[in-house]
């Protein structure tokens, strides 16, 4: 069979972008609509209302049309100043990106080193703030889940180490690869910024980014000194109160936005969360009965919304990814960064049941067997003993 058709399905099972639900691609087929008339308000004050939910704030949720890239920015520009110092951990691949755009703005970036296989350390946050006796540090920066390695910082722990130290600077949570597939409580845990996108447990294309933000991170907005202008807060949350945009916005995304976050609480957050926990659960168990090894070291930092599996050594994961992709017709997440060729990373949030769970680890382990990587066989089945029994 040529590799170029396939019957039946794709199965995309990277971390993101996700698999679309039909019900959030036919509302994004709806008609275009005046962006300043008053349907279109009305719908963008409902989304705003439904936003606050999936974040958990009772304050503002920014929406740009961006990347997660875009909301990164944002994030840094409306909040600090030139020559700022930032505390940053080396978390992953998209932590150290992260460190890249705060360096390029003009922000001095204190990068706690890492091996890529832990979170970022509440202790460490502690003890760095607490020698910090001038205040120099004027905004903490983590990635809550490290979409590159299946590694999530426990936020929570680190708004409380901040709290312990006494230090005042700002809480910023890049949540792009957990807002809608895991439990994150931007206002209980005392986040100031916390940056979402569309295109992983939001079910939707890539084209939003999201800024949740704190009173706090307002103040810091009226008197901080990196240039912005597309990025304003200010000119936003101007128009945002009437349910207007200050520039053109990704209508026909909105209205897609709209259908997913109604998906989501209908289903209901907790359910959403379980779910998620269940298959990642159901995937370790898999990757473990294969005898090959997690990338995450720690149990209270696994990942709900993807799992990044180390290849043997003397193997490649991209080519056993490559494999997969031509005889299986299934897509799997690359190793970046410093584990490129040495992990694959299999996403499993969004619109996703047990049955998919249940084909993507059958398309795993054929691909090791048809592959010659070292594993043993029964991962499959354990997964589904697990789904089965819980």
């Amino acid at each position: 069979m040529s590799p170029h058709f396939f019957p039946g399905r794709h199965f995309l099972q990277i971390p993101g972008p996700t698999n679309v639900p039909e019900q959030v691609l036919r509302a994004m087929a709806e008609p275009t609509i005046d962006h300043r008339g008053p349907g279109f308000a009305k719908m963008v004050l409902e989304v705003q209302e439904s936003l606050k939910k999936i974040f958990k704030t009772s304050e503002p949720v920014i929406i740009f049309p961006s990347s997660g890239t875009g909301a990164w920015e944002a994030a840094l520009v409306n909040t600090l100043s030139p020559g700022d110092r930032v505390l940053m951990f080396e978390t992953g691949q998209f932590a150290t990106l992260w460190r890249k755009v705060a360096e390029r703005l003009g922000l001095v970036v204190d990068f706690v080193p890492g091996d890529w296989r832990r979170g970022a350390d509440p202790e460490t946050v502690k003890s760095r703030l607490a020698a910090d006796r001038a205040g120099a540090i004027k905004a903490v920066a983590v990635v809550h889940n490290e979409t590159s390695t299946g590694v999530t910082s426990r936020v929570g722990d680190i708004r409380q180490a901040m709290n312990h130290a006494g230090h005042g600077a700002l809480l910023l949570a890049d949540t792009i690869s957990s807002l809608g597939s895991m439990d994150f409580r931007h206002e209980e845990w005392g986040v100031d910024v916390t940056i979402g996108c569309s295109q992983k447990g939001l079910m939707l294309p890539p084209g939003l980014g999201f800024n949740a933000v704190s009173r706090k991170a307002l103040d810091a907005a009226g008197s901080n000194r990196l240039p912005r202008s597309y990025w304003s807060w200010d000119e936003m949350l101007k128009a945002n109160k009437d349910g207007l945009f200050p520039y053109t916005p990704a209508t026909n995304l909105l209205f897609g936005l709209k259908k997913a976050l109604g998906l989501l609480l209908e289903e209901g957050l907790d359910n959403v969360f379980a779910r998620h926990g269940r298959h990642a659960e159901a995937t370790r168990r898999a990757v473990l009965a294969w005898d090959l090894e997690l990338q995450c070291q720690d149990k209270r930092e696994y990942s709900a919304s993807l799992t990044a599996v180390r290849m043997p050594e003397g193997h490649n994961a991209d080519a056993l990814r490559k494999i997969i992709l031509e005889r299986l017709n299934m897509s799997l997440g690359n190793g970046l960064g410093k584990v490129a060729g040495k992990v694959f990373r299999i996403g499993h949030l969004g619109d996703f049941n047990d049955l998919m769970l249940m084909g993507t680890l059958c398309g795993v382990e054929m691909g090791l067997k048809i592959a010659s990587v070292p594993h043993k066989s029964g991962g499959v089945q354990a997964a589904m003993e697990y789904l089965s029994g819980c």
